[in-house]
């Protein structure tokens, strides 16, 4: 049985806006991150529609469909990965309460005030 892996994550807003996402802050670059994410999920039987390989700087953006609308899963090659939904924020909140259920996610709490700046 392999040591559990401890996924920590930020519901914050973008810098500049008041639109919410999650961004993950450790082991996103595990091999395992994907499959429990989606294990997390499955509640709202998450589906990949689209991937998007952006070759150009390490990064891969996935559409995902699930019974909350659509989301994207934002990923690169060094460990950060982001979901977003700007226009469905129902569902970021929706994911956020599944990530908090599981003992694999761990929430860290932010100060909004520290986003406000569109320059991180």
């Amino acid at each position: 049985m392999r040591s559990m892996t401890l996924y920590k994550y930020y519901l914050r807003p973008g810098y500049g806006s008041e639109k919410l996402l999650i961004e993950f802050i450790s082991c996103a670059n595990e091999e395992t991150f994907m499959l429990d994410l989606f294990d997390a999920l499955k509640h709202i039987k998450p589906e990949l529609i689209n991937l998007n390989d952006l070759w150009m700087n390490d990064e891969v953006l996935y559409s995902i469909s699930s019974t909350l609308g659509e989301f994207t899963l934002f990923k690169d090659l060094w460990g950060l990965a982001f979901i977003m939904a700007d226009h469905n924020q129902g569902c970021i909140a929706n994911i956020n309460e599944l990530l908090m259920k599981d003992n694999r996610f761990e929430k860290i709490e932010v100060n909004f005030d520290d986003y406000k700046n569109i320059n991180p």
